[in-house]
């Protein structure tokens, strides 16, 4: 594959049960771009290794006054160094094809495993992980796949240097062939040492990283109590961690480096004493002892591939490890790679939404909120309804839609079924209209959902801060992550955004945590209002979502333990009402008693029933 041909159609299934078999099999996946660059690397190391020969005729030619042999050296020397400027252009050329290549493949696999997981992929691999793999560690990798045809290409050529010698100058070639061997192994010893150093490097720069990024993001809180001075000397003591750990790897490195010029150095020296020994004795001739040392200097070329491969594979491995890692997981323990489970088919429109592991049900076409008390778990329990088991939960029931198991669909399925918008929706940076330019059943419109989450004011805002001549606020820009709106203007427009989506089962959680009471009940009538006749899930603790709902569920500990609607479960669910208006223990007591709930006050434009339970909560 050329670099103009990427992306891949399909990057394939990666053997991704350890580092190594990942990197063997990019290997295998790029059989023919490593055979172009072997070939054209052969052609550049075979010229290299040709040079010490022709040097050798020119010299025997000029000292036996031979013409046509010193002819003979000129045309071989114009040969091998067309060969070693072609190859090596041509090598360079494919090898950094297959760098590109490699590292464009592990980064789709990477976006496919993280578009197939979704965010329960931050909950099992940490994000900055993540981040890691695809930088860094597909550049280390992408170096290790395609220095191996230029090592290949390299031991062939000093394997030739060496059997050239051994049958143009026996004498000395026995001398080169047994110290060669020598050379190349020499550093194999340290290798492990250096590897553990680079590793243990890389763990305190990532410690290093992460924690910078969470001082950053914490920055504003820590100035308010001062701790930022606290955060930045635990910052440097991890940077000068960092520090010493790469000035130990590098000690190590730079002795295999001084190692790899000083064994070739004392061969060197070796061949010249020893060739002149036989030349004074006549049995090695001058152009013969020439060529052997022209060929010891020149094995100290191809000999730096054999180093660059330790060096490549010794950063690869970890990073190997690290991308099979994350590209092992899979959507559930039972969706692992070569299950032979047959997806099951699509649920028929309007069923129940099922959860054997809380017992919770939502009716087909009905606005179902689920009050928890434990905002982690409504959190898990949001993943668990999208089909996607978190934390461990792989081993509980998976969740039915209309009888079928969620997780037994085709991702595509599954995801156009139901829809699921966390705490924390992201607003990528774009116009309005390529926010809601998102696949949907097309029954419900933009304007219509910007209207049901009320984001009236969000347009107008948006229109304010446009540039001259935007005059449709659709075609105003979003900064990266709405980062120019405020919270509640922020959740809004994702909550329009996923209205737009009208998905068969929409679970929000806490959709209007960050409004005022008006604006969330207006929401709240909304929500209802576009979302009749289609299932509707809310997790969230507002009297005002709860008093919209068809029906109520309360979580208590992980299992459904009551339903109805809102006003019942205030009158006969202490854990329910104690969720909800936030009681203590002494006002459970005084509502156990018989005492009267005290009277809710009308908001102008609500309905009282809406802002049932908000005085209790006050």
């Amino acid at each position: 594959m050329q670099i103009s041909d990427l992306p891949y159609p399909d990057p394939g299934v990666p053997d991704a049960r350890s580092g190594p078999r990942f990197l063997w099999w990019l290997g295998r996946g790029q059989l023919g771009g490593q055979a172009r660059s072997l070939a054209w690397g052969l052609v550049h190391f075979c010229g290299v290794a040709g040079l010490p020969y022709t040097v050798g005729v020119g010299v025997e030619a000029v000292v036996d006054r031979d013409g046509g042999g010193l002819l003979l050296a000129g045309a071989l020397l114009l040969l091998f160094g067309a060969a070693i400027s072609a190859g090596d252009a041509m090598l360079h050329r494919t090898a950094v094809t297959n760098w590109i290549t490699a590292a464009a493949r592990v980064q789709q696999l990477l976006a496919r495993k993280t578009a197939e997981l979704g965010s329960a992929l931050t909950r099992r691999v940490a994000a900055g992980e993540v981040t890691t793999v695809s930088t860094g560690d597909v550049e280390k990798i992408g170096w290790f796949v395609e220095a191996v045809s230029r090592f290949l290409a390299a031991a062939f050529a000093v394997v030739a240097i060496c059997v050239g010698l051994l049958i143009y100058a026996p004498a000395i070639g026995v001398v080169v062939a047994a110290g060669v061997p020598v050379l190349a192994l020499s550093v194999l010893p340290l290798l492990p040492r250096a590897t553990r150093r680079a590793d243990l490097q890389r763990e305190k720069a990532g410690r290093a990283t992460e924690l910078a990024s969470d001082t950053v993001a914490g920055l504003r809180v820590l100035r308010g109590i001062g701790g930022e001075e606290l955060f930045l000397g635990r910052y440097r003591e991890a940077s000068q961690e960092v520090r010493e750990a790469a000035v130990r790897s590098a000690r190590m490195w730079a002795l295999i480096s001084a190692i790899q010029v000083l064994l070739p150095g004392a061969l060197l020296i070796t061949v010249v004493w020893y060739g002149a020994v036989l030349v004074r004795d006549g049995r090695l001739a001058v152009g013969e002892l020439v060529a052997a040392f022209s060929a010891v200097a020149t094995m100290l070329y191809p000999l730096r591939h054999f180093e660059e491969i330790a060096q490549a594979y010794s950063f690869s491995r970890p990073s190997a490890a690290r991308a099979a890692r994350v590209l092992s997981l899979t959507r559930t323990e039972e969706g692992a790679e070569g299950s032979t489970a047959v997806p099951a088919a699509a649920p028929a429109p309007g069923g129940d939404l099922y959860d054997p592991g809380t017992g919770l049900l939502a009716p087909g076409g009905r606005f179902t909120a689920v009050v928890c008390g434990d905002p982690d778990l409504a959190g898990r329990l949001a993943e668990r309804l999208g089909g996607h088991p978190v934390d461990g939960a792989g081993a509980a029931a998976p969740v039915l839609l209309g009888g079928v198991a969620l997780d037994e669909l085709p991702l595509d399925a599954a995801r156009g079924l139901v829809l699921v918008q966390d705490k924390d929706p992201v607003l990528l940076s774009g116009t309005l209209r390529e926010l809601f330019d998102v696949p949907a059943s097309g029954a419900v419109t933009a304007a219509a959902a910007l209207d049901a989450a009320r984001c009236g004011d969000v347009l107008d805002a948006l229109l304010q801060s446009a540039p001259e001549g935007v005059e449709d606020p659709m075609d105003a820009r979003i900064t990266e992550r709405g980062r120019s709106l405020s919270g509640g203007q922020r959740q809004r427009l994702a909550l329009a955004r996923s209205l737009v989506t009208d998905p068969e089962v929409l679970v929000l959680d806490e959709p209007t945590s960050a409004v005022d009471s008006h604006t969330e009940a207006r929401i709240a009538q909304g929500i209802a209002r576009l979302r009749a006749g289609r299932t509707t899930v809310v997790l969230a603790s507002s009297p005002l979502l709860l008093d919209r709902a068809d029906r109520v569920v309360l979580v208590h500990e992980g299992k459904a333990v009551a339903a109805g609607t809102h006003r019942e479960l205030m009158r006969g669910e202490p854990r329910y009402r104690a969720v909800v208006t936030r009681e203590t223990e002494e006002e459970q007591r005084s509502a156990a008693s018989g005492a009267a709930l005290p009277d809710v006050p009308d908001v102008p434009g609500v309905p009282a029933g809406e802002l049932t339970g908000i005085e209790e909560s006050a």
